[in-house]
């Protein structure tokens, strides 16, 4: 049964808005049933061209999902019988066919996307392939837009995908979720990947590609929410990143200069995301299985919450996040909130018993350089900053900590 054919805009329209909001999910059913990357996303998108025509002239299906799944099987078979496909064999043909022919046009799709991400964020593939995965599989993000998050050439980019794809069909990488014995370490893998992908974006500025990263973020982890409910890990996660994207607004000035937290124009952050990520962080901590993200989530939602944030408590947070991820880099952290909490001392002599592991790292140079001004030490200081400015990554950073420098030399000229 079809519907009357609307006008061509109505069909692009609603085929936009699946490739949006299903493609992982279609991609999934597929995989699950050819148990071939390449061939799911060559055979989606034959179904979609078909969409094109089809629907353009016959009007909408009455369940679209169903009869892009149908139809894509249907395009897969087609293709493994004109080319051969290296050596697969006939009666897997078979099979195929037999499992298209019996497929129904329903909308009620089995969700795989779960197995699917376990698969893109498989330790076997190395971080950066896990996230360039994750995004084009998961994300629906194209080639040409995934290897602009990376600064990579399309070409490069599709044959890191490319390499994946046959390494996850040869190595015979399971298409699964892991069982209760791997559940922890490897959830945790995906949270990581997830996390990477919303820090490329939150960290590249305020540009259409950085935002669109974020959301394709927390887009993910709403999704791993909604499929495995009830994971404090997983809400700690959402609720940091939704908690930290809250801020976006607020953190380069009108002449593109970053703007640190305490500096912020509040009236500028997004109540409603900072209220969802605080009530999610509330639902994790009930569940008494303190995890790395729920505690980064609740530093955020000090920050977010009152001014002066409550640093003696960050200070607390920042011990038990030392405990889980004992790296410089929360050295580094919770360094500065005992300087902010009134330690200064005791936040110096951390800051530089972290110098040699640290010496190349920018934002080390920066709360360096500011723990030393506030210790009174204006020369060191600005030799930090110095270094600092020498190190940034991006003209907004490095504005921001010339204007710091600025201030600091301005009593002593």
């Amino acid at each position: 049964m079809t519907l009357a054919a609307p006008d061509p805009q109505s069909v692009s329209r609603a085929i936009a808005a699946l490739v949006r909001t299903d493609r992982g999910r279609l991609l999934s059913a597929l995989i699950t049933r050819l148990k071939d990357f390449q061939l799911a996303e060559e055979a989606l998108q034959d179904a979609l061209a078909s969409a094109v025509v089809h629907w353009g002239r016959a009007g909408l299906p009455a369940s679209p999902r169903g009869w892009l799944l149908k139809v894509a099987l249907r395009k897969a078979i087609d293709r493994l019988r004109t080319s051969a496909r290296e050596g697969r064999k006939a009666t897997e043909i078979a099979r195929l066919s037999v499992a298209e022919a019996a497929e129904t046009t329903t909308d009620d799709i089995p969700d795989e996307r779960l197995r699917l991400i376990f698969t893109c964020c498989h330790p076997a593939l190395e971080p950066k392939t896990r996230v360039a995965l994750t995004l084009r599989t998961l994300g629906g993000l194209s080639t040409t837009e995934v290897a602009d998050a990376f600064l990579d050439n399309e070409t490069t980019m599709g044959q890191r995908l490319s390499r994946a794809r046959t390494k996850i069909l040869g190595a015979g990488i399971p298409y699964a979720v892991p069982g209760p014995e791997d559940w922890d370490e490897r959830l945790q893998s995906v949270l990581k990947v997830v996390y990477l992908i919303f820090n490329q974006g939150y960290s590249d500025g305020d540009g259409g590609r950085a935002r669109q990263l974020s959301e394709e973020a927390i887009y993910l982890a709403r999704m791993l929410n909604e499929l495995r409910p009830g994971q404090a890990e997983v809400e700690g996660l959402l609720g940091l990143m939704l908690i930290t994207e809250a801020r976006r607004a607020a953190r380069l000035a009108s002449d593109g200069t970053s703007v640190s937290i305490p500096f912020q124009d509040r009236t500028l952050w997004d109540q409603g995301r900072i209220a969802e990520g605080v009530a999610l962080l509330d639902e994790a901590m009930a569940r008494r299985a303190a995890g790395p993200f729920q505690i980064k989530a609740a530093i955020a939602a000090l920050h977010a919450q009152a001014e002066p944030p409550d640093w003696p408590q960050i200070v607390l947070l920042y011990d038990s996040l030392l405990r889980m991820e004992p790296t410089p880099v929360v050295q580094l952290n919770r360094a500065v909130a005992l300087a902010e909490a009134g330690a200064v001392e005791a936040g110096l002599r951390v800051l530089e018993s972290l110098a040699p592991a640290l010496a190349a790292y920018q934002p080390f140079h920066a709360a360096h350089a500011e723990v030393l001004a506030r210790s009174g030490r204006a020369e060191a200081a600005l030799a930090a900053y110095d270094r600092a400015i020498s190190l940034a990554s991006n003209p907004s950073d490095a504005a921001f900590l010339r204007r710091r420098r600025d201030q600091l030399a301005e009593p002593s000229s």
